[in-house]
């Protein structure tokens, strides 16, 4: 599978546990709770879902919803520089950090949504 082959959520959905689902499901209303005009891009190869203020990944991307084995990682292209008061994000790149989740009531979490809230500020913030 090409890694610039373009899908939908549902497919998106397909290649993931069955059990992770919901909690993949649960992230991506989040998501569309905190900006309900974010441009979603499925990249199937990434086996992700980017959002973002427009289509280009790591430009207009503030967030990603990726699906693993036992958990799906939230994660913020711009997530070194977020503020995280409750301690969740994990990651030492540059730029990039994310957040286990591995429930829908963990994806629920306040804490989770401020973290979406501050990324799309972010990325509004940084012009691009």
């Amino acid at each position: 599978m090409s890694k610039a082959q373009i899908g939908t959520f549902d497919d998106l959905l397909e290649i993931t546990e069955e059990t992770l689902r919901p909690v993949a499901t649960a992230l991506r209303e989040v998501v569309f709770e905190v900006n309900s005009d974010t441009c979603e891009v499925v990249r199937l190869g990434d086996r992700a879902a980017t959002y973002g203020v427009g289509p280009r990944k790591m430009l207009d991307g503030y967030a990603y919803i990726m699906p693993h084995k036992r958990w799906v990682n939230l994660g913020f292209y711009q997530g070194a520089e977020l503020a995280d008061p409750g301690g969740l994000l994990e990651g030492t790149g540059a730029k990039l950090r994310h957040v286990k989740i591995r429930s829908v009531d963990e994806a629920r979490r306040a804490e989770v949504r401020a973290l979406v809230e501050g990324a799309l500020e972010r990325r509004k913030a940084s012009g691009q």
